[in-house]
Parts: C-alpha cells; structure tokens; sequence
C-alpha cells in the first residue's frame, strides 16, 4: 500500500472516530443525574424476571427486591420459570408475599427468553413493566427511583445503568472495563437520541407501549434483543418516549462470565442482532468502529513487511487511546470505578482482537444460552 495513501486512511480514521467520540462525551456529559425527590405517590409497579437455571442466583436477587425502598403493596414480582432443569422451580415454595413463579405459555422446546418474559408481561397487573435478570442484584432505591423518573418525564421505554461485580482475575476486569464503556455509550445514545441501546437487566417500559408494538412480534426469531430490539420498535413509534435513567439510586449490579469461553459467547450473542436493525446510524457507527479495530491489524500486517510502519503503527495505537480516555474516564468516574483505568492501555491490544473476532463471530451460527441453543 502506497505510503501516502497509509498515512490518509490512518489520519481519516482516527478523526472520524474522535469526532464520534466527542459527541459521545457532549451527551453523555449533557445527560442530567437524576436524584429521585422523596416520594409522594406511588404507582404500582410489575417486575418481571426470566429465570433459567438460576437456583445459584435467584435468591439474592429476591432477597434484594425485599429491601425496597418502596411499598410492599405497591409492587409485585413475577418470575418466570424458564423450564429450568436445576433446582429453580423448587425456589417457589420460599418466596415472600407480593413474589409468584410461573411457567411460559410455551413448552420448553419453543420457549426462549423472549417468549418468558411476554409470559410475565401478560400475568403482570401493574401498567409498569420492569424487567431485570434473575443474576442480578438491586439497590434499595431502585423501583422508588424508576417510578419517580417515569412520574416525571413520562417515558414509556427507560433504559437505566448496570455494572459488573468483579475480582482481580483478568477475565472479570476485561468484562468489567469494557461493559463499563458500553454503558457510557448507551447513557450518551439514548440521552442525545441518536440510536437505541439497552441492557436487559435494567428496563423499564410501559405496558402500553409495549402492546402497541406487539411486543417481541418480529424479533422472537433473533438470538438476543429482548431488551435493544423491543427499544428499536417502540423507538420508531414513540422516539420522544425513550429515555435513559442516568441515577446512581438505580444501578443493578451482575456478574461477569466465568471464562473466556462464556464471555466470547455472551458476547456473540449480544451482537448477533446488530444486523436486525433498520436504523442505518447504528449500522454507520458499527461500520466505523470495527474499521478503526481492523485497520489496526493491517497497520500491523503491513509493519512486518517495512519496519518504517511500525513507528505508523504506534501512533495509531496511542492515538485511539488518547481518543478514547476521556469518555472512558467520565464513565468511570460516574461508576466510581476509576481504579480499572489502570487497566485500560494495557487491554488496547487485546481489546482490539476482541472486537474483530466477536463482531465477526457473531454472524456465523448458533448460540448457547443457559443450556439452550438458539439460532
């Protein structure tokens, strides 16, 4: 490749992905912290929760739920048993007042995650839908907090922040740090509406909007996306009704995958639905960050045929770092997880590979959740 032409493509790169990544910062910047007032009504609220094989975790989630800072009458929690094959149905026998478990309108063949939580949604009785996993653990003020935003702004989807529980393994501070920036991005997409995203286990959305789009009618098919695809189809009909809860009071704490092996896997799955989306700004954005990754590893090839380019190469590498930090450490700071940043230059490498491989993965096959392939 012609010198001139190298340098180019290595300088357009990096400056259209620093201009993406300050407008990322602007919003997620620009983005209210929203501290809950004290209460003064409160609606009744439904959670639902899809459990598989989860006997391990459930009763935490279950035991946090219980310390609500919120009327007990004023909420209830519907689990979904998902044809677990563990332990999990018999955790039915020990749940509080105000708690039930019940079964998918499916059979266990034809069940998915999906399928589970419309089972909940139809059972629940309150005309807010608040979903989370059954690995999860919730703040006390979690359910006051979303009730009072949704009060307030009126919206019928909340996507609301997560974070990872970890240990000083690599594996968990990779998952840890690199969720850490996909919430940043989620907070900055949504709050700037310039496309969805949303993790699953932390939703809110209203029963009504919710039957206007047929629920998961058109997405039930796709491996993942019972959370970013349902956003996607109540976006497009309510774009001013999608809303991102950036409140301390309202993070929900979850475990990272065990191995690698799992996380690669987690991982596919999740991108698998890039390709579902009718939105062309998430296809550009996906388009132009899996380039910046790729380019790196031709910058790389290329260096061992002339030793000149790996000077090129190094530039390149430090220049994606000094973009990212920033963004990377406003995140942080709001997470008050600032002591991963110790880690983030030296994961760049490995973060890199990683991208390519799951966004090339993710398009291959089938997945395995919870003991279950799906397509």
């Amino acid at each position: 490749m012609a010198p001139m032409l190298l340098l180019f493509t290595t300088i357009s790169l990096l400056g259209l992905y620093g201009a993406l990544l300050l407008y990322y910062l602007y919003h997620w910047k620009k983005a209210a912290v929203f501290h809950p007032p004290p209460a003064t009504s409160f609606p009744f609220l439904s959670v639902v929760i899809a459990a598989r094989n989860e006997e391990n975790t459930l009763p935490l989630l279950v035991q946090s739920l219980t310390q609500q800072d919120y009327p007990r009458n004023a909420f209830e929690v519907i689990i979904v048993n998902d044809h677990s094959t563990d332990g999990t149905a018999s955790l039915a026998a020990t749940l509080p007042q105000g708690f039930r478990m019940i079964l998918p309108d499916t059979s266990a063949e034809q069940s998915s995650k999906k399928k589970a939580i419309a089972s909940g949604v139809r059972a629940a009785k309150g005309d807010l839908i608040v979903v989370t996993d059954a690995d999860c653990i919730v703040s006390t003020q979690w359910l006051a907090t979303i009730a009072c935003f949704q009060q307030e702004t009126g919206a019928q989807f909340i996507a609301a922040p997560v974070k990872f529980t970890y240990t000083s393994s690599l594996i968990q501070v990779f998952q840890a740090l690199d969720f850490l920036v996909l919430q940043g991005l989620t907070a900055a997409s949504v709050s700037a509406r310039f496309h969805s995203m949303a993790n699953g286990a932390n939703l809110a959305y209203t029963k009504e909007a919710y039957t206007k789009v047929n629920g998961f009618e058109g997405i039930d098919a796709v491996a993942s996306g019972d959370d970013m695809l349902l956003m996607y189809k109540i976006w497009q009909q309510q774009p001013k009704g999608v809303w991102y809860l950036k409140s301390k009071e309202a993070i929900v704490s979850t475990a990272p995958m065990p191995n690698w092996q799992a996380f690669i896997n987690q991982r596919r799955r999740w991108a698998s639905k890039t390709l579902y989306y009718d939105d062309k700004k998430v296809m550009a954005v996906a388009v132009l960050v899996y380039s910046v990754n790729v380019w790196f590893i031709l910058l790389l090839i290329t260096s061992f045929f002339n030793s000149n380019y790996g000077w090129l190469l190094l530039a390149y590498l430090f220049g994606k770092l000094v973009l990212e930090l920033p963004f990377v450490y406003s995140v942080a700071r709001f997470y008050k997880e600032q002591r991963l940043l110790w880690y983030f230059p030296l994961f760049q490498p490995l973060h890199i590979l990683y991208t390519i491989s799951v966004g090339f993965l993710s398009q291959l096959g089938g997945f395995e959740w919870k003991g279950r392939q799906t397509k």
